[in-house]
């Protein structure tokens, strides 16, 4: 079971007390073979810190500095893979969970994969064609940024093929995704959970901010129409393709900071349960220290 704690100052009776507050990221997981139901999931997640964003802030300063800490080391043995799938509606802040909980990892370890409308050459091809070589190495951690889940969600809403066609890609994914654990990759699916009110505030944002007005998109109005349709979609693959080997968790995201501390605590608890090692030195490594005390010839 994942599960982290930290503490909260609270002031009562003009005094500081401390008081301890378990978070259970099981919580936030799909439990495999399970209904879902998007509408009974809080998108605000404040119960589970007692809306105590500066305790909150904190434990995600730990948390990322723990991430940057193994990643170090998962870099550096390269033996074991992170592959991390996130997914969301429009303005569920994909890039800005990214930004917040990755800051001061190690670039050579981390990579982003965004998965943007299939070119013509990867429709050629079948849907997971143009996923497979973005998947980790050794040594890696790799972020899909949307991810084949869009062929059962965006294809779906849309009507794009017919649903005898992609109702069979939840056997696909499932068993695509367990290719990936058995040969080494640790895999973890985060859906960033807000509400259609949280949306909306949003979308007016960028209409009314200079500087996010280039993130605005004519077509997000259109999207927002087929909500229905999507959180069905969402519900189905949630339940289909959540599994012992790769993971489902529904994270609230209508408050950034709550957001990106779950998210930042899954995967420093998913890294500390790879628990990578420094590869060993050579082998009597003290004796190079008396040669490299010898002057270099000129």
């Amino acid at each position: 079971m994942l599960s982290f704690s930290f503490s909260y100052p609270i002031i009562a009776l003009e005094r500081e007390k401390m008081v301890e507050k378990t978070m259970d990221l099981d919580d936030f997981r799909v439990k495999p073979g399970s209904k879902v139901n998007l509408n009974d999931r809080d998108t605000s997640g404040k119960n589970h810190f007692n809306d105590d964003k500066e305790s909150g802030q904190k434990a995600l300063a730990e948390y990322k500095e723990d991430i940057a800490r193994i990643q170090d080391v998962l870099y550096a043995e390269h033996k074991h893979r992170l592959l991390i799938v996130l997914q969301a509606m429009d303005t569920a802040g994909k890039d800005g969970t990214i930004s917040a909980v990755f800051e001061g990892v190690n670039p050579q370890g981390v990579r982003v994969a965004n998965f943007k409308a299939p070119t013509l050459p990867e429709l050629d091809h079948d849907y997971l064609w143009r996923v497979h070589p973005h998947t980790p190495g050794k040594g890696e951690i790799v972020v899909f940024n949307r991810s084949h889940y869009e062929d059962v969600l965006v294809v779906r809403a849309h009507n794009l093929v017919p649903e005898q066609r992609w109702r069979k890609r939840y056997r696909h994914i499932n068993e695509f995704e367990r290719l990936l654990h058995d040969e080494g990759t640790t895999i973890v699916k985060l859906f960033l959970h807000i509400d259609s009110e949280t949306q909306r505030e949003r979308l007016l944002d960028r209409i009314d901010t200079p500087e996010k007005q280039w993130k605005f998109n004519p077509g997000d109005i259109e999207e927002r129409k087929l909500w229905p349709d999507y959180m069905k979609a969402y519900e189905d693959a949630l339940a289909e393709t959540s599994t012992d080997w790769a993971p489902w968790y529904i994270v609230p995201a209508d408050h950034n900071w709550v957001r990106n501390l779950v998210v930042a605590g899954i995967i420093a608890e998913t890294l500390k349960k790879i628990n990578p090692q420094y590869p060993r030195p050579v082998e009597h490594i003290e004796q190079y220290r008396e040669k490299l005390a010898q002057p270099v010839n000129k």
